[in-house]
């Protein structure tokens, strides 16, 4: 145990000399080979055997730590060598360049929501009836008008014979009335007729002086009467008719009997459009007016032949988007399968996009007008939206774009100096950007642009560029 501890002094020793006489030859910048073989003191260190025993543990821990010093050699070497590169251009400031590249270039944005069927129904019913038979499975594709599902209509009916019931005693009685009505008029016409003679005639004595003023008075009052009597009947058409409340009671009997009657028509489910019964959440014994789940319609159909996105666009970004823009589709469920799209509607409305934020958001529509692929509906799917795109155009990196103020540069390496030049930005897709030159400057395939501008890079300064 005591050699060991000696062995871990003299090696760590020897490490120290090392660093020290390494960091002295790399500031003296040895020409032709590295400081540690300019050295003899570092190679007689590194070859340094000592009066170790030949012991094997302690010779294995030697070699381990001579290879910690080589790095550590090696580590300092290195630094020494930054040090001598990074200062051997003078007042030159070393910078990073890339050279523009000629690209097409796409700019897109990247959404995602979920797929459903270009056309969709939810059939619900609100016939307290059980459910007898279930035409059809879930998965099943229908077309318009095929029977879905049979309901017991036995207490219907009966609601039915009662309904036709009230709305024929509801008519006949309307009718009855007619015809009372039709005779009380006719009578009441001639009632005032004999009325308006007697009358004429007492008038004519009464005048003459023959009757007295209470016959003249009795007569007028029957008269009054009898024409008060006419007045009371319903006239349609110059006809007397019922009275109107018992055209009121048949009309709601009516209504009361095609109500039933279409509940009849109801008990039988069809199938409104074509497509796909993606779920069916009732079953047999069940009441048509109660789901498996509250809110749940009996059964769901969708047009599956065409798949459609449903996404909300953000009202900083839906200016960019419009109708007949391509998409690229993407979704787990594909793998590597990429799918075309196109933006086919977009709300005119925008609407809040969650509780907790101020943002807008816009409902946009993409169809995907690829067929016979893997995507489902009811899953999730991301679309790339082609907004614009432009081909064989000078681009750069978007961090090689240097804004001051409202003016847009890229800086460049030109005869060993800066030199910062305005230009206009295209398209860009989030990496690359399209830039147009200002008029007067060339920038080419040949330009050296500075990778990372910055403001501390000003017009002229000495620059040494590093080509990335």
């Amino acid at each position: 145990m005591t050699e060991e501890k000696a062995e871990e002094r003299t090696e760590k020793k020897t490490e120290e000399k090392i660093e020290e006489r390494t960091e002295k030859r790399a500031e003296e910048k040895p020409e032709g080979k590295s400081a540690a073989a300019a050295d003899p003191e570092i190679e007689r260190l590194l070859g340094h055997d000592g009066d170790l025993p030949e012991n094997p543990g302690i010779k294995k821990r030697k070699r381990r730590r001579r290879r910690i010093i080589i790095a550590a050699v090696l580590l300092v070497l290195a630094a020494g060598a930054f040090f001598v590169l990074g200062n051997s251009g003078g007042d030159s400031q070393r910078v990073a360049v890339i050279i523009p590249a000629y690209k097409n270039i796409e700019s897109t944005l990247t959404v995602s929501g979920p797929v459903s069927g270009t056309d969709s129904v939810d059939i619900v019913s609100n016939i307290h009836a059980e459910i007898k038979r279930i035409a059809v499975s879930e998965g099943d594709r229908v077309r318009k008008g095929q029977l879905i599902a049979v309901l017991d209509d036995t207490e219907l009916q009966r609601d039915l014979e009662i309904a036709k019931s009230a709305y024929d005693l509801a008519v006949s009685t309307c009718e009855e009335m007619d015809r009372e009505a039709e005779l009380g008029y006719e009578k009441a016409v001639q009632d005032v007729k004999t009325a308006q003679d007697n009358y004429n005639r007492i008038k004519a004595l009464f005048d003459g002086g023959s009757v007295p003023q209470v016959d003249l008075e009795e007569a007028q009052a029957a008269l009054n009467d009898a024409v008060r009597e006419r007045r009371s009947y319903t006239i349609e058409n110059g006809k007397a008719v019922a009275p109107e409340s018992y055209r009121i009671k048949a009309e709601s009997e009516r209504l009361q009997y095609e109500k039933a009657l279409r509940q009849i028509d109801d008990t039988q489910i069809f199938a409104p459009i074509d497509g796909t019964l993606v779920r069916v959440n009732t079953r047999v014994g069940r009441f048509a007016d109660r789901s498996d789940d509250d809110g749940t319609p009996l059964f769901e159909i969708m047009n599956l032949d065409t798949l459609e996105m449903k996404v909300q666009i953000s009202e900083y970004s839906v200016g960019k988007v419009s109708v007949g823009q391509e998409a690229e589709i993407t979704a787990d469920i594909l793998g590597d399968e990429k799918l075309r799209g196109e933006v086919v509607s977009i709300s005119p409305t925008g609407e809040e996009k969650d509780g907790s934020s101020t943002e807008r958001v816009v409902p946009t529509t993409i169809r995907i007008t690829d067929k016979d692929s893997k995507l489902i509906a009811g899953i999730t799917a991301r679309a790339k939206i082609i907004l614009d795109t432009a081909e064989n155009v000078l681009t750069v990196p978007v961090s090689a774009v240097l804004q001051i103020g409202d003016k847009i540069y890229i800086q460049t390496v030109r005869d060993g100096a800066i030199h910062q030049i305005p230009v206009t930005l295209g398209i860009d897709n989030d990496v690359d950007v399209e830039i147009i030159p200002a008029e007067g400057e060339t920038v080419d395939g040949q330009t050296q642009v500075v990778a990372a501008p910055s403001v501390d890079y000003t017009e002229g300064m000495a620059a040494a560029a590093v080509l990335q």
